[in-house]
């Protein structure tokens, strides 16, 4: 639980950030409970009919919002989840049931071995076995050669705790193609796969067909209140179904989550191309200004990125770089910076270095490279000033 000091610090950056004229996205969970609530009701009649009934158990708006996701990826259907973590599982232990192999292929840093508690295991009764520990995907002749069996290969894509990183279209296919060799499924992570069709040239069935199934996120990309989506053939599909009953995601109504997510598809999902390629404009202004501002050591990575995130590396330690990102919010209007976090040497970071994860939204559509060169310079007197006033410098 959050101490008060923290619940403090929180609210000074939303305050900041909400208040700030320029950012490089705005997320809308840092809205107020009224904004959000005023902001679902008056754009819910440009996607769903608001005079239809609302949901019960599924049906009406979740309905069409599971059709409607099914045909974006060219699957035969979808079902509608409260999370993506009960959505992955689902799947995952479906798919060791067909296939009569509980071991799932997939990478150290994916999000069920970082950020799930080992729930694969512990609830799912999976096993997860890791053909290679490299800061990207596992390649075609990793999958060939690892010396276990295993029923299902997961790929994340992107692979968030790698940097937002992608491989290539052809290594893609042949990763999949090497892992059919073996007689093993392909299931994608694809919390963030919506924008991942400028890196890959291909439109989103293409690259959502090479998989037996998907799960998409409807808040990460797309500012959706929450909820998930898992797609596949349509007898995956109806067993999934059986289970998200088991593992208590059969919720009563979750109506304004499947409008909130109709909203995002309409109206997000077409500008994600733009956001990418703005994304590679901000990445190398970024670079070019802490080069410029003589910062001794500094990475962004990916550069070029592969989708609208990616990270900055910083040797100084988080305290001062939240700081420093909260001030120039507050006292110049504009937010280059959210939240730094603390390098474990995980991943290729080097202990003693702190990384923020950077978005591209529509608001940084509106910064040119210059803008992102003078905010650099402000960042970093900022950092400067508080590294010498607490004795670090």
């Amino acid at each position: 639980m959050a101490t008060m000091d923290e619940q403090e610090q929180r609210r000074r950056r939303l305050t900041a950030w909400r208040g700030a004229r320029r950012v490089l996205a705005r997320v809308g969970a840092d809205g107020t409970l009224g904004e959000r609530l005023a902001a679902l009701a008056a754009d819910a009649p440009s996607v769903h009919d608001p005079d239809d009934w609302t949901d019960v158990y599924g049906g009406g708006v979740v309905a069409d919002l599971e059709r409607r996701t099914a045909h974006l990826l060219g699957m035969e259907a979808a079902a509608f989840f409260p999370t993506g973590t009960m959505a992955q599982q689902v799947a995952l232990r479906c798919w060791a049931g067909r296939t009569g192999n509980a071991t799932v292929a997939l990478h150290p840093l994916s999000h069920p071995e970082v950020h799930e508690g080992g729930a694969l295991g512990v609830v799912s009764g999976l096993r997860t076995a890791h053909p290679t520990s490299e800061p990207r995907l596992p390649d075609a002749e990793e999958i060939r050669d690892f010396p276990e069996p295993f029923g299902t290969l997961m790929l994340e894509l992107p692979l968030r705790d790698a940097r937002f990183v992608l491989p290539s279209w052809e290594e893609l296919t042949a990763v999949v193609d090497a892992a059919r060799e073996r007689d093993a499924v392909v299931h994608f992570d694809g919390a963030r796969l919506w924008e991942c069709g400028p890196h890959f040239e291909r439109a989103l069935p293409e690259i959502a067909g090479l998989a037996d199934s998907v799960y998409v996120s409807f808040y990460k990309s797309l500012d959706g209140l929450s909820g998930a989506v898992l797609a596949g053939p349509s007898t995956l599909v109806e067993e999934a179904r059986v289970w998200r009953h088991r593992y208590g995601g059969q919720l009563f109504q979750q109506f304004p989550a499947a409008l909130s997510a109709l909203i995002g598809l309409e109206r997000e999902l077409p500008r994600l191309p733009s956001y990418v390629a703005h994304a590679k404009v901000v990445a190398g202004a970024l670079a070019e200004g802490f080069a410029a501002a003589g910062v001794p050591w500094f990475r962004v990575h990916p550069e070029p990125p592969h989708t609208h995130q990616f990270q900055v590396w910083l040797p100084y330690g988080t305290e001062v770089l939240d700081e420093a990102s909260v001030r120039q919010a507050e006292q110049t209007g504009v937010a280059l910076f959210r939240r730094w976090f603390a390098g474990t040497g995980g991943a290729g970071l080097p202990p003693g270095v702190s990384f923020t994860e950077v978005t591209v939204g529509g608001a940084g559509l509106e910064w040119s490279a210059g803008d992102v060169r003078d905010a650099v310079v402000g960042f970093v007197g900022a950092v400067r000033g508080l590294s010498q006033s607490r004795g670090l410098a």
